[in-house]
């Protein structure tokens, strides 16, 4: 048995490092961080260049090429000891900076390889579009080196954003879960969305993840789980993800700061009537476990907290938005005085992540928030079946 055999899928990645002309012609930059491995665990940028690709620069996102930076950060550039190729940090890079920035690395093509999570908030996929864009503008041709949606492909929730209200965690018209793989989200995105930014398409190339099936899963692909930022650790963060990324925009607790990032919220003004009052509610594919926590950094760090648990006890049944569009509803209703919406500098940053502010409007006015989320459907229902590459 060789090495990949062991794994059910094979990585765009890995097919570009096994045959690297499927990138095309001219100098690669690849746009990459600590998750740009191969199923093996060897890191993609040096493997592609001992499979002889013409590799010259390497481009990271948020947290940086290496993944040591917190959220709303990035690492400096210089000169990857591993490669000797120049990194150039794109963090918050975009417009005639990102051009610039391009076109002064000397390269024709740029390769996506990222690992996302499956939801509109993770930056890494605003990365990707910021980089068609630009790579549209100046000339250059894109590749994703698609890898699967740790989420599945199934389903798609939410709703889509409103381009008023725009921004670094939602860019375009996506819903907040958005079952697409990176390959077929940039097939949307450059229908309408990258023509409209940069007045053209990008030159794209998907190179496909052999062996993947819309109902696999993280766990169901073999592949190894690289968590692809600090506080996404396991599977079972990026399960929650897609709803209780939603607290960033309160005065919540998302669980930063502590081992179960996103899997756990709380408050100092939560009491023991919160975890009961969601058990009521018999949302389905999750339960509620009451529990106390201390936030070592972030939101509320080193005060004691009282909050919930989610565990989902049936992944097909659940549906992270609605659960946490239910569960802000229960802390608006059972802590009036006390629960609130991020404020200082992160004010409005609720409409930002729910893509218009009529979540908001509807929580504060007592309205049940609920029809605002629409059934879990299949992703080519608001993507369009064309854009789909897998079964």
């Amino acid at each position: 048995m060789s090495r990949d055999d062991r794994f059910t899928v094979t990585t765009g990645i890995a097919r570009l490092c096994a045959s690297p002309g499927l990138a095309g012609p001219g100098r690669l930059g690849l746009v990459t961080n600590h998750t740009g491995v191969l199923p093996d665990l060897r890191p993609s940028a040096p493997a592609l260049l001992e499979a002889g690709a013409r590799l010259v620069a390497l481009f990271g996102p948020e947290h940086g090429l290496y993944g040591t930076a917190q959220a709303g950060g990035g690492e400096s550039g210089g000169v990857d000891p591993a490669t000797g190729l120049p990194v150039h940090d794109t963090y918050r890079c975009e417009g005639e900076r990102l051009d610039k920035l391009l076109i002064d690395s000397g390269v024709d093509a740029l390769v996506h390889d990222l690992q996302d999570v499956g939801a509109r908030f993770y930056t890494y996929v605003w990365t990707m579009f910021d980089l068609m864009v630009s790579a549209a503008r100046t000339g250059l041709r894109f590749v994703v080196a698609d890898r699967p949606n740790p989420l599945g492909g199934l389903v798609s929730e939410g709703p889509l954003l409103d381009p008023a209200w725009a921004g670094f965690v939602g860019r375009a018209p996506v819903p907040v879960r958005h079952g697409l793989t990176c390959g077929e989200l940039a097939r949307r995105l450059n229908t309408s969305a990258v023509p409209e930014a940069a007045g053209r398409q990008v030159d794209l190339t998907v190179i496909e993840a052999v062996g993947w099936r819309r109902a696999m899963d993280a766990g169901a692909t073999g592949l190894p789980w690289i968590a692809p930022s600090p506080n996404m650790p396991t599977p079972a963060t990026a399960a929650v993800y897609p709803g209780t990324c939603l607290f960033e925009g309160t005065n919540v607790s998302e669980g930063r700061g502590t081992t179960q990032p996103f899997e756990i919220v709380g408050a100092p003004y939560i009491d023991a009537r919160f975890a009961p009052a969601l058990t009521e509610l018999a949302l389905p594919g999750v339960h509620f476990r009451d529990l106390r926590f201390v936030p070592t950094f972030h939101k509320h760090a080193g005060r004691p907290l009282r909050g919930v648990q989610l565990h989902v006890t049936d992944r097909d049944a659940f549906a992270p938005v609605r659960t946490a569009v239910a569960m802000l509803a229960t802390l608006r209703r059972l802590y009036p005085d006390d629960f609130a919406w991020a404020d200082g500098a992160d004010s409005g940053f609720i409409d930002q992540l729910w893509g218009s502010d009529r979540l908001r409007r509807a929580i504060d006015a007592g309205e049940d928030p609920l029809p605002l989320c629409d059934p879990p459907a299949p992703p080519g229902r608001w993507a369009g079946e064309d854009v789909l590459l897998y079964p």
